[in-house]
């Protein structure tokens, strides 16, 4: 199962990794079609626009597995293993909350982006907004496998130790600390 998931996000960073490639591509050959012959691509602005949105999503998700969105690591510092635990399960009920209802509202806009079109390329606007369901159902599975191994007794120090600040710079590259395996 942890192989799976290592090469489910291995997947995931290429992917990012393409989408931003593609994106600086179209804009870039879309600049010097401006400058040099006074026209461009439209196709290209669309189409890097979408890629903007779903690199974000997926970037949000691929961040959240690897620790690395802003916390509140100055005031998690001053509590022990103990509040750190507490506030670590609270961090993770407000991360389903707000998960859920990304999750929720992308569901019931479905409907209506489906049936819009975007104006140059003609795709429906559920293939650009849709990408919400897979960000919240992502964040959902990531933050209830982690509250359920903190709920257990299953949460690493080394983790705890990570989460008020005091990351282990010993880890190897791409270490999830534990996490889904």
């Amino acid at each position: 199962m942890a192989r799976a998931v290592h090469l489910f996000f291995r997947f995931l960073d290429i992917l990012l990794a393409l989408l931003l490639a593609t994106m600086a591509i179209m804009v870039f050959v879309n600049v010097v079609m401006r400058y040099t012959m006074n026209s461009g691509i439209a196709v290209s602005d669309e189409l890097s626009r979408f890629a903007f949105v779903w690199l974000t999503f997926i970037g949000a998700v691929v961040a959240h597995y690897h620790h690395q969105h802003m916390g509140m690591e100055t005031l998690v510092a001053r509590f022990g293993r103990r509040g750190r635990t507490v506030l670590m399960g609270l961090s993770d009920l407000l991360i389903l909350g707000c998960a859920g209802v990304l999750t929720v509202g992308t569901w019931k806009q479905l409907p209506i982006n489906a049936s819009m079109s975007a104006p140059v390329t003609g795709l429906s606007m559920a293939w650009v907004y849709g990408i919400g369901l897979f960000a919240g159902i992502g964040i959902i599975v990531i933050t209830a496998e982690r509250l359920f191994r903190l709920l257990t007794g299953r949460v690493t120090d080394a983790e705890i130790a990570a989460f008020g600040g005091d990351h282990d710079d010993t880890l190897p590259e791409g270490s999830t600390r534990g996490h889904m395996e």
